[in-house]
This record gives structure tokens, sequence and C-alpha cells, in this order.
């Protein structure tokens, strides 16, 4: 299923999606005879996590979703997946819906858990299933799974110890990614406002780097804004060299508290845990100039329509961190759970399905992924809609159902089913 790629600018504002996956299930839409089981776990170094297991009995595989900072537990396939005969899983890391401490390291032991759990319920086959930032932490389960223990990441960035050599990690049978893109880090890159001059004083800018300065073609919605080449060319190598400072920042404040735990001779220095405040996360050029890697696209980002809001406001990607979860989340540089560093590792069949609207995950990033997959068997299908699947404008096409078929054909043509 694939649209033309070419496509011309629209008037149209996006509404604030993130986080909106899939609230609820329409009326009628799960299956008869449907058992939902919760399920307290254990990760293998003491975390506690949950997930929910949707079944009718008798399912052989298991579609397991995971996201490292939220959990969705109404996930708008699960019905369809059900009523093919495949059972569902959704589970949440150790502190759900809450990325504040968010190390990646740590989520892998989550999702292992899940795992673990499952085949010891008697599935045979499990599919993971990641949707948004899922795609990465899935990549990078399977990377650590495949890997001899004594292979595996011995430390978090922060240097931390991971306890990833002595979990066990089974094998998923296959990988599904839905609007995946190719990191945490790699998105907040992306959008980070480089004008920023001083972390510590979020209106100080560098007015020759503001996105949102007429000066260097910014135009007010719903008009397209219009940035040069040579612009863009500066801009992007700044946003790399405004997340290469915020690691130096993160380094020095775990490099504080070590040398105070070291010393002893300061128990509150020792014992502080700092968190970072990063204002200005909203600012990829391509959200407000909708002729930069044109697609059919609302104007805006995942946060809305009004780039002053989303960029300053208070709601946004990476608003606070410790210095663990910026290094092994946030940061394009130091984080591991990136498709660049993982995706070459996933062997087993892959189903990649890109909402061609999507205005966090663009052309290039698509045709990146796919090509970063080291999977000798991937299929992937392009579908209208927006980030989560929902019709871009009233009146267009809600490509979730038609990602439904995608996901049940594809498990059935597999032998999953």
């Amino acid at each position: 299923m694939t649209n033309s790629t070419t496509h011309t600018a629209l008037p149209r504002l996006a509404t604030t999606t993130a986080g909106l996956r899939g609230t609820q299930w329409d009326e009628g839409a799960l299956p008869d005879n449907l058992n939902v089981s919760v399920h307290a776990l254990r990760t293998a170094d003491g975390g506690a996590v949950t997930g929910f297991l949707m079944r009718r009995g008798g399912e052989k595989t298991v579609v397991c979703a995971m996201h490292p900072r939220e959990v969705s537990i109404a996930h708008y396939l699960a019905p369809a997946i059900l009523k093919s005969g495949a059972a569902f899983w959704v589970q949440g890391s150790r502190t759900p819906n809450v990325d504040l401490r968010l190390e990646h390291e740590l989520a892998v032991l989550d999702l292992a858990a899940g795992q673990n759990f499952l085949r010891q319920a008697g599935f045979q086959k499990t599919v993971l299933l990641g949707t948004s930032g899922g795609g990465p932490l899935a990549a990078f389960y399977i990377q650590q799974a495949s890997a001899k223990p004594e292979d595996r990441l011995a430390k978090t960035p922060a240097g931390r110890a991971s306890g990833l050599q002595e979990a066990k990690l089974p094998e998923p049978d296959a990988l599904i990614l839905i609007s995946s893109h190719l990191g945490q880090g790699s998105l907040l890159e992306a959008g980070l406002d480089p004008s920023v001059t001083d972390e510590q004083k979020p209106f100080e800018s560098d007015p020759e780097l503001d996105p949102f300065s007429e000066k260097n073609g910014f135009k007010e919605p719903p008009a397209s804004s219009a940035y040069s080449a040579p612009f863009l060319e500066r801009y992007r190598a700044a946003q790399r060299r405004r997340v290469e400072r915020i690691d130096a920042w993160a380094r020095r404040l775990l490099k504080e508290r070590a040398e105070a735990r070291k010393s002893g001779a300061d128990r509150r220095r020792a014992s502080w845990s700092p968190i970072m405040e990063i204002w200005r996360t909203d600012a990829d050029l391509r959200c407000w100039d909708v002729s930069l890697e044109p697609s059919p696209r609302a104007y805006g980002s995942l946060w809305g329509a009004d780039p002053f809001k989303s960029n300053f406001g208070s709601v946004g990607f990476a608003r606070l961190c410790t210095p663990e979860s910026w290094l092994s989340t946030w940061s394009s540089i130091s984080s591991n759970a990136t498709m660049a560093k993982c995706a070459p590792a996933v062997h087993q069949p892959a189903c990649l399905i890109r909402y061609l609207g999507d205005n966090s995950v663009f052309d290039s990033e698509a045709r990146r992924l796919t090509a970063l997959l080291g999977s000798s068997e991937k299929s992937v299908f392009e579908l209208p809609g927006n980030h989560h699947g929902r019709a871009v404008a009233p009146g267009e096409p809600d490509g979730r159902k038609l990602a439904e078929k995608v996901c049940v054909d594809w498990l059935s043509d597999h032998g999953f089913l």
C-alpha cells in the first residue's frame, strides 16, 4: 500500500497528538470470550514491572507491545490481532509515564521480564511490536538478546552496571515497527533549538540561529516558513553542538557526585541526584517549513501548531532529566538505544509501517531505518495518517484500520497465526 511521494504543502494545522497512541477502544471492538489478566513481574535486577495479557485461549503466538516512556493498554491494534488468533501483551517500564530516570539499558531488563513470563506461560512465538519510541527499544533488546552474554553492554552510558550480562534475554521471533523513529536521541536532536546559548537561561538566544525569526525565514502559521539551505546547514551543525554541550554538562554532574562519594566529606553532595531542565526542544525546521521533505503532513509538530507554546512550554520531550537518563535516552551521541547501533543486529522477519502524514518521522529517516535493519526479510508499508495513524485532516483516511489489516495479513503470511 503506497502513496505518491509528490505532495503539495497544505495549510493544515497539527493538533497535539503526543502520547495519544490509543486511549480507548470502540464499543464492540474486542472479541468475545476475552480474558484479560494483570501480572506483576520482577526484573533480573529486582525492578518491578506490570504487564497486561489479553487472550481468548489456545494462542501459540503473542504480540508484545512496549514503549520505554509510556504504557498504552488500549493499543489500537490489539482488537484486530486478538480476533486474528494471536494473544496481545502490553507492558510498561519500571517507571511508566515518568521518564525522569529512564535508562534504556534497564528498560531492556524490563522488556525481558515480560518475554520470560510469556515463554513460561507456554507461548511458542513472540512478536515484538514497537510503536514510535518502542521501535528503537525493541531493536536494542534484540541486539542485546542476540549477543553472547559476555558481549552485552556491561554499563550504562553513565557508568552504572547494566545487569545485561547476567540476565536471561529470550530472543523474539519477529518484529513489527509502526511509526518508529531512529531513537529518542535522534528524534530530540532534530527538534533541539540550537539558538539556546545557556542551558540555565532559557530565554537567551543567538539571533543568527533563531528558528522563529523572520530574518531567518520564519513565517507566522499557518503560512509555511521558508528556511534557506545555508541556514539549514548551520542550524543542524549547531544542534549537534548543543547535544555535545548537554552531554558535557551531564558528565560534569556525574563526576562531581562521584568525587563527593569518593571523598566521603560531604554526605549531602554524595547523595544529591541533580535534575536537568532541558528547554526549547520542539524546533525541527521541517515542522514549520513544509517544503522540507514534502509530505501530506499538517503544519506543526507532535505538540501542536504553535511553535512558541511547544518550544517554550512545559510539555515536551526531555524537559526534565537526570544525567543518567539524558545520556542513556536523549543524547544522540551517548545513547546505546539508536537504530544506527541496533537495527543491523535485527535478523528476524520485520514488518515496517510508516504513516505518510507523520510530522516526526520524515522520508529520510524512514528510508534510513529500512536500510539499517539487518533482516533479510522485511516488508515496508506506507499508509495515510499522522504519527498515530489518525486522519491528518477531517475527511481524510484513517490509517489505523489499514494498519490492522497489514499486521494481521503479515502475521498470517509469516506463519504466526
